[in-house]
């Protein structure tokens, strides 16, 4: 597992604090001035989990500390539960090329765009991702639909031509899902 970090923003008394029972805590702890903040790298703020007593724009993982005075036992309850929700969402989402798969949403994105899908849609795209050869229209009926392949469908084909098609409108990416006599793979 990651090393988690917990950077105190701009209050030396909970960095105190916490600093007091760090023994006891399973995260790193960092304190950050306002100065020593605005110098870290977009990196190091997305890997950590920042603890501030004001919203700090654009910082995704913040637990701000509206009501003071806190309870040390639920501050620190609220900063676990903050790192388990950060661990999960980090876990859900997984890189394919420019794009992130989001397992729980069902969406794939870009920096820029994001698109919803079905179940089967995100089942396909993972599948792909996954296989490091191309895919035929049985295997991923009897994969992905848990179908016989000597059933007569055209599930699969319909599902790939939409979802190229959904692709194609929000990322303008022709060519995400490649189709040749091998099968379907994932550009």
């Amino acid at each position: 597992m990651n090393t988690q970090n917990l950077i105190v923003y701009d209050s030396k008394i909970i960095f105190s604090i916490l600093d007091e029972l760090n023994d006891q805590l399973n995260y790193k702890l960092f304190y950050k001035s306002k100065k020593d903040f605005s110098q870290l790298k977009e990196k190091e703020i997305q890997e950590a989990l920042i603890l501030t007593k004001e919203n700090i724009n654009g910082v995704k993982d913040q637990i701000v500390l509206e009501f003071l005075p806190i309870r040390i036992k639920n501050l620190i309850e609220t900063i676990n539960i903050s790192f388990l929700k950060k661990n999960f969402n980090i876990q859900s989402d997984i890189s394919i090329g420019s794009y992130k798969l989001n397992l729980n949403s069902r969406k794939i994105y870009t920096n820029r765009f994001s698109l919803d899908l079905t179940e089967k849609e995100a089942d396909v795209i993972l599948y792909l991702r996954n296989s490091v050869k191309p895919c035929s229209i049985v295997e991923l009926q009897e994969s992905v639909w848990k179908h016989a392949s000597s059933l007569e469908t055209h599930t699969v084909e319909t599902h790939v031509y939409r979802l190229r098609k959904k692709i194609k409108k929000i990322f303008n990416d022709e060519n995400f899902i490649i189709s040749s006599k091998k099968g379907y793979t994932i550009n």
